[in-house]
Protein backbone atom coordinates (compact mmCIF):
# COMPACT_ATOMS: atom_id res chain seq x y z
CA UNK A 1 0.00 0.00 0.00
CA UNK A 2 3.03 2.25 -0.67
CA UNK A 3 3.61 2.60 3.07
CA UNK A 4 0.29 4.39 3.58
CA UNK A 5 -2.31 3.36 6.12
CA UNK A 6 -5.94 3.45 5.27
CA UNK A 7 -8.15 5.84 7.32
CA UNK A 8 -9.74 4.11 10.29
CA UNK A 9 -13.31 2.98 9.67
CA UNK A 10 -13.09 3.05 5.89
CA UNK A 11 -13.84 -0.67 5.75
CA UNK A 12 -17.01 -0.29 7.90
CA UNK A 13 -20.36 -0.80 6.13
CA UNK A 14 -22.21 2.49 5.41
CA UNK A 15 -25.64 3.22 6.92
CA UNK A 16 -28.37 2.99 4.32
CA UNK A 17 -30.58 6.10 3.83
CA UNK A 18 -33.91 5.92 5.62
CA UNK A 19 -36.70 4.77 3.32
CA UNK A 20 -39.35 7.55 3.46
CA UNK A 21 -41.97 5.68 1.47
CA UNK A 22 -45.10 5.24 3.55
CA UNK A 23 -44.66 8.57 5.44
CA UNK A 24 -47.98 9.65 7.02
CA UNK A 25 -49.23 13.10 5.98
CA UNK A 26 -52.24 15.28 6.76
CA UNK A 27 -54.18 18.12 5.19
CA UNK A 28 -52.46 21.52 5.70
CA UNK A 29 -55.75 23.21 6.59
CA UNK A 30 -56.18 20.87 9.55
CA UNK A 31 -52.81 21.75 11.10
CA UNK A 32 -52.57 24.19 14.05
CA UNK A 33 -50.44 27.19 13.03
CA UNK A 34 -48.97 30.27 14.72
CA UNK A 35 -48.96 32.70 11.78
CA UNK A 36 -52.07 33.57 9.78
CA UNK A 37 -52.70 35.76 6.76
CA UNK A 38 -54.48 38.37 8.87
CA UNK A 39 -51.38 38.64 11.11
CA UNK A 40 -49.14 39.84 8.29
CA UNK A 41 -47.88 43.40 8.06
CA UNK A 42 -49.67 45.71 5.65
CA UNK A 43 -47.67 48.35 3.75
CA UNK A 44 -49.29 51.80 3.91
CA UNK A 45 -49.18 54.84 1.66
CA UNK A 46 -47.31 58.02 2.52
CA UNK A 47 -50.51 59.79 3.57
CA UNK A 48 -51.56 57.17 6.10
CA UNK A 49 -52.47 58.27 9.62
CA UNK A 50 -50.37 57.10 12.55
CA UNK A 51 -53.30 54.98 13.74
CA UNK A 52 -53.46 53.25 10.37
CA UNK A 53 -49.72 52.66 10.43
CA UNK A 54 -49.80 51.16 13.92
CA UNK A 55 -52.63 48.86 12.89
CA UNK A 56 -50.57 47.81 9.87
CA UNK A 57 -47.71 46.42 11.99
CA UNK A 58 -47.40 42.62 11.97
CA UNK A 59 -49.43 40.98 14.71
CA UNK A 60 -46.46 38.92 15.78
CA UNK A 61 -43.84 38.94 18.54
CA UNK A 62 -42.71 42.52 19.30
CA UNK A 63 -45.61 44.00 17.35
CA UNK A 64 -48.04 42.31 19.75
CA UNK A 65 -45.84 43.11 22.77
CA UNK A 66 -45.85 46.81 21.85
CA UNK A 67 -49.64 46.86 21.67
CA UNK A 68 -49.89 44.92 24.93
CA UNK A 69 -47.65 47.33 26.84
CA UNK A 70 -49.56 50.34 25.48
CA UNK A 71 -52.80 48.65 26.49
CA UNK A 72 -51.56 48.09 30.04
CA UNK A 73 -50.46 51.74 30.32
CA UNK A 74 -53.88 52.95 29.21
CA UNK A 75 -55.68 50.47 31.47
CA UNK A 76 -53.58 51.50 34.47
CA UNK A 77 -54.17 55.18 33.76
CA UNK A 78 -57.92 54.75 33.47
CA UNK A 79 -58.05 52.66 36.64
CA UNK A 80 -55.97 55.17 38.61
CA UNK A 81 -53.10 52.72 39.07
CA UNK A 82 -49.44 53.58 39.45
CA UNK A 83 -47.28 53.66 36.32
CA UNK A 84 -43.58 54.11 37.06
CA UNK A 85 -40.59 54.40 34.74
CA UNK A 86 -37.02 53.69 35.83
CA UNK A 87 -34.34 54.77 33.41
CA UNK A 88 -30.66 54.80 32.68
CA UNK A 89 -28.65 57.63 31.18
CA UNK A 90 -28.79 56.46 27.59
CA UNK A 91 -32.55 57.07 27.43
CA UNK A 92 -31.94 60.79 28.09
CA UNK A 93 -28.90 60.95 25.81
CA UNK A 94 -30.82 59.56 22.86
CA UNK A 95 -33.45 62.28 23.11
CA UNK A 96 -36.31 60.30 24.63
CA UNK A 97 -37.19 62.44 27.67
CA UNK A 98 -39.88 64.43 25.77
CA UNK A 99 -41.92 61.25 25.27
CA UNK A 100 -41.88 60.51 29.00
CA UNK A 101 -42.59 64.17 29.79
CA UNK A 102 -45.67 63.99 27.59
CA UNK A 103 -46.85 60.85 29.40
CA UNK A 104 -46.49 62.70 32.72
CA UNK A 105 -48.54 65.59 31.37
CA UNK A 106 -51.20 63.13 30.16
CA UNK A 107 -51.25 61.62 33.67
CA UNK A 108 -50.21 58.22 32.39
CA UNK A 109 -46.79 58.19 34.05
CA UNK A 110 -47.13 58.80 37.79
CA UNK A 111 -43.60 58.16 39.13
CA UNK A 112 -40.07 58.19 37.76
CA UNK A 113 -36.78 56.83 39.06
CA UNK A 114 -33.37 57.64 37.57
CA UNK A 115 -29.82 56.47 38.07
CA UNK A 116 -27.15 59.11 38.56
CA UNK A 117 -26.17 59.30 34.90
CA UNK A 118 -29.73 59.89 33.75
CA UNK A 119 -30.14 62.71 36.27
CA UNK A 120 -26.87 64.32 35.15
CA UNK A 121 -27.84 64.32 31.47
CA UNK A 122 -31.26 65.67 32.40
CA UNK A 123 -29.77 68.54 34.41
CA UNK A 124 -27.29 69.48 31.70
CA UNK A 125 -29.99 69.57 29.03
CA UNK A 126 -32.13 71.84 31.21
CA UNK A 127 -29.30 74.24 32.06
CA UNK A 128 -27.27 74.30 28.84
CA UNK A 129 -29.42 72.64 26.21
CA UNK A 130 -26.71 70.03 25.59
CA UNK A 131 -25.12 67.00 27.24
CA UNK A 132 -22.91 63.94 26.62
CA UNK A 133 -19.34 65.12 26.29
CA UNK A 134 -16.73 63.44 24.09
CA UNK A 135 -15.00 61.27 26.68
CA UNK A 136 -12.22 60.11 24.35
CA UNK A 137 -11.27 63.71 23.61
CA UNK A 138 -11.72 65.11 27.11
CA UNK A 139 -10.06 62.33 29.12
CA UNK A 140 -6.43 62.84 27.94
CA UNK A 141 -6.62 66.57 28.67
CA UNK A 142 -7.91 66.09 32.21
CA UNK A 143 -11.17 67.90 31.45
CA UNK A 144 -13.57 64.97 31.39
CA UNK A 145 -16.43 65.53 33.83
CA UNK A 146 -15.23 68.94 35.00
CA UNK A 147 -18.28 71.04 34.07
CA UNK A 148 -18.89 73.46 36.93
CA UNK A 149 -22.67 73.89 36.69
CA UNK A 150 -23.36 70.17 36.72
CA UNK A 151 -21.39 69.60 39.91
CA UNK A 152 -22.90 72.69 41.55
CA UNK A 153 -26.42 71.38 40.94
CA UNK A 154 -25.70 68.08 42.65
CA UNK A 155 -23.71 69.66 45.47
CA UNK A 156 -26.56 71.98 46.40
CA UNK A 157 -29.41 69.54 45.76
CA UNK A 158 -27.86 66.63 47.63
CA UNK A 159 -27.32 68.75 50.75
CA UNK A 160 -30.84 70.16 50.56
CA UNK A 161 -32.29 66.73 49.91
CA UNK A 162 -30.51 65.24 52.92
CA UNK A 163 -30.95 68.13 55.38
CA UNK A 164 -34.61 68.73 54.54
CA UNK A 165 -35.34 64.99 54.22
CA UNK A 166 -36.96 65.40 50.81
CA UNK A 167 -34.52 63.24 48.85
CA UNK A 168 -32.31 63.97 45.86
CA UNK A 169 -34.97 63.90 43.15
CA UNK A 170 -37.27 66.47 44.74
CA UNK A 171 -34.34 68.68 45.75
CA UNK A 172 -32.89 68.61 42.25
CA UNK A 173 -36.28 69.45 40.77
CA UNK A 174 -36.61 72.40 43.13
CA UNK A 175 -33.07 73.55 42.29
CA UNK A 176 -33.85 73.55 38.56
CA UNK A 177 -37.18 75.29 39.15
CA UNK A 178 -35.47 78.11 41.04
CA UNK A 179 -32.80 78.39 38.36
CA UNK A 180 -35.29 79.37 35.64
CA UNK A 181 -33.53 77.05 33.20
CA UNK A 182 -33.63 78.13 29.56
CA UNK A 183 -34.46 74.59 28.47
CA UNK A 184 -36.83 73.62 31.26
CA UNK A 185 -39.17 71.88 28.84
CA UNK A 186 -36.55 69.17 28.20
CA UNK A 187 -36.14 68.17 31.86
CA UNK A 188 -37.88 65.06 33.12
CA UNK A 189 -36.79 65.83 36.70
CA UNK A 190 -38.24 69.33 36.56
CA UNK A 191 -41.47 68.15 34.91
CA UNK A 192 -41.98 65.58 37.66
CA UNK A 193 -41.32 68.20 40.34
CA UNK A 194 -43.82 70.63 38.84
CA UNK A 195 -46.39 67.85 38.36
CA UNK A 196 -46.02 66.80 41.99
CA UNK A 197 -45.22 63.17 41.23
CA UNK A 198 -42.41 61.14 42.88
CA UNK A 199 -39.01 61.53 41.24
CA UNK A 200 -36.27 59.49 42.86
CA UNK A 201 -32.57 59.38 41.99
CA UNK A 202 -30.46 56.35 42.86
CA UNK A 203 -26.74 57.04 43.01
CA UNK A 204 -23.86 54.57 42.99
CA UNK A 205 -21.02 56.55 44.54
CA UNK A 206 -17.97 56.88 42.34
CA UNK A 207 -19.79 56.22 39.07
CA UNK A 208 -20.77 59.76 38.06
CA UNK A 209 -18.76 62.77 36.93
CA UNK A 210 -20.01 64.96 39.78
CA UNK A 211 -18.39 62.64 42.32
CA UNK A 212 -14.98 63.95 41.24
CA UNK A 213 -15.72 67.47 42.53
CA UNK A 214 -14.57 68.35 46.08
CA UNK A 215 -17.68 70.32 47.07
CA UNK A 216 -20.02 67.39 46.29
CA UNK A 217 -20.55 65.58 49.58
CA UNK A 218 -20.64 61.81 49.54
CA UNK A 219 -22.49 61.83 52.84
CA UNK A 220 -25.16 64.17 51.46
CA UNK A 221 -25.48 62.22 48.22
CA UNK A 222 -25.76 58.95 50.09
CA UNK A 223 -28.36 60.23 52.54
CA UNK A 224 -30.44 61.99 49.88
CA UNK A 225 -30.35 58.94 47.64
CA UNK A 226 -31.27 56.62 50.51
CA UNK A 227 -34.28 58.82 51.29
CA UNK A 228 -35.23 58.44 47.64
CA UNK A 229 -34.93 54.66 47.89
CA UNK A 230 -37.33 54.65 50.81
CA UNK A 231 -39.68 56.91 48.88
CA UNK A 232 -39.48 54.49 45.97
CA UNK A 233 -40.43 51.67 48.36
CA UNK A 234 -43.62 53.64 49.06
CA UNK A 235 -44.27 53.91 45.32
CA UNK A 236 -43.73 50.19 44.72
CA UNK A 237 -45.88 49.27 47.74
CA UNK A 238 -48.84 50.83 45.91
CA UNK A 239 -48.29 49.10 42.57
CA UNK A 240 -51.06 46.51 42.67
CA UNK A 241 -52.35 46.29 39.08
CA UNK A 242 -49.81 48.95 38.12
CA UNK A 243 -47.02 49.02 35.54
CA UNK A 244 -43.27 49.22 36.17
CA UNK A 245 -41.10 50.04 33.14
CA UNK A 246 -37.34 49.57 33.20
CA UNK A 247 -35.95 51.71 30.40
CA UNK A 248 -32.31 51.22 29.47
CA UNK A 249 -30.84 50.36 32.86
CA UNK A 250 -28.92 47.09 32.91
CA UNK A 251 -27.79 47.00 36.55
CA UNK A 252 -28.62 49.82 38.98
CA UNK A 253 -32.35 50.26 38.48
CA UNK A 254 -33.19 46.53 38.25
CA UNK A 255 -31.31 46.02 41.53
CA UNK A 256 -33.04 48.98 43.17
CA UNK A 257 -36.43 47.74 42.00
CA UNK A 258 -36.08 44.21 43.34
CA UNK A 259 -35.05 45.59 46.76
CA UNK A 260 -38.10 47.89 46.79
CA UNK A 261 -40.28 44.89 45.93
CA UNK A 262 -38.70 42.98 48.82
CA UNK A 263 -39.57 45.78 51.24
CA UNK A 264 -43.14 46.01 49.95
CA UNK A 265 -43.61 42.24 50.24
CA UNK A 266 -42.05 42.20 53.73
CA UNK A 267 -44.69 44.65 54.92
CA UNK A 268 -47.46 42.60 53.34
CA UNK A 269 -48.42 44.91 50.48
CA UNK A 270 -50.45 43.36 47.67
CA UNK A 271 -48.59 43.50 44.34
CA UNK A 272 -50.97 41.21 42.47
CA UNK A 273 -51.56 42.29 38.90
CA UNK A 274 -48.26 44.17 38.67
CA UNK A 275 -47.04 44.28 35.08
CA UNK A 276 -43.33 44.77 34.47
CA UNK A 277 -41.76 45.91 31.22
CA UNK A 278 -38.13 46.01 30.12
CA UNK A 279 -37.12 48.18 27.16
CA UNK A 280 -33.48 48.08 26.18
CA UNK A 281 -31.11 47.75 23.25
CA UNK A 282 -30.30 44.19 24.22
CA UNK A 283 -31.43 41.58 26.72
CA UNK A 284 -29.59 41.73 30.06
CA UNK A 285 -29.47 39.27 32.95
CA UNK A 286 -30.53 41.56 35.80
CA UNK A 287 -33.33 43.27 33.93
CA UNK A 288 -34.67 39.86 32.93
CA UNK A 289 -34.63 38.22 36.36
CA UNK A 290 -35.10 41.27 38.63
CA UNK A 291 -37.73 43.00 36.51
CA UNK A 292 -39.46 40.44 34.30
CA UNK A 293 -39.30 37.19 36.26
CA UNK A 294 -38.92 37.44 40.03
CA UNK A 295 -41.35 40.22 41.02
CA UNK A 296 -44.34 39.43 38.78
CA UNK A 297 -46.25 36.81 36.86
CA UNK A 298 -46.31 38.90 33.68
CA UNK A 299 -43.18 40.52 32.32
CA UNK A 300 -42.94 41.94 28.82
CA UNK A 301 -39.66 42.64 27.02
CA UNK A 302 -39.20 45.04 24.11
CA UNK A 303 -35.74 45.04 22.55
CA UNK A 304 -34.62 47.87 20.27
CA UNK A 305 -32.88 51.22 20.04
CA UNK A 306 -34.33 53.70 22.53
CA UNK A 307 -34.65 56.44 19.93
CA UNK A 308 -36.97 54.19 17.89
CA UNK A 309 -38.64 52.01 20.50
CA UNK A 310 -39.74 54.69 22.99
CA UNK A 311 -41.33 56.97 20.37
CA UNK A 312 -43.18 53.89 19.09
CA UNK A 313 -44.39 53.00 22.58
CA UNK A 314 -45.41 56.59 23.20
CA UNK A 315 -47.49 56.96 20.04
CA UNK A 316 -49.07 53.52 20.50
CA UNK A 317 -50.10 54.56 24.01
CA UNK A 318 -51.44 57.93 22.91
CA UNK A 319 -53.48 56.33 20.12
CA UNK A 320 -54.95 53.72 22.47
CA UNK A 321 -55.66 56.42 25.02
CA UNK A 322 -57.61 58.42 22.45
CA UNK A 323 -59.57 55.34 21.38
CA UNK A 324 -60.40 54.16 24.89
CA UNK A 325 -63.20 55.88 26.82
CA UNK A 326 -62.07 56.94 30.29
CA UNK A 327 -63.07 54.71 33.18
CA UNK A 328 -64.16 56.16 36.51
CA UNK A 329 -61.56 55.30 39.13
CA UNK A 330 -62.49 53.77 42.45
CA UNK A 331 -62.91 56.02 45.41
CA UNK A 332 -59.56 56.72 47.01
CA UNK A 333 -57.58 56.16 43.84
CA UNK A 334 -55.73 58.87 41.98
CA UNK A 335 -57.43 60.33 38.93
Amino acid sequence: MNGRTQPRGCDQPTLAPFDLHGLKTYDLNSRPSKVFHDDLGKPVDSGATINTWLESLPRQLAGNALRRVAGHLVRAKNQGRTVAAALGGHVIKTGCAPYLIDLIERRVLTAIALNGAAAIHDVELAIAGKTSEDVAAQLPTGQFGMARETADAFAVASRAGAENEIGLGAALGKYLDNLNCPHADSSLVLTAYRAGIPCTIHVALGTDIVHMHPHVSGAALGEASLIDFRRLCAVVAGMKDGVWMNLGSAVVMPEVFVKAVAVARNFGHDLDGLITVNCDKQAQYRSRVNVLERPTSEGIELIGHHELLLPLLHVATVCQLAATPPVLVNKGQAA
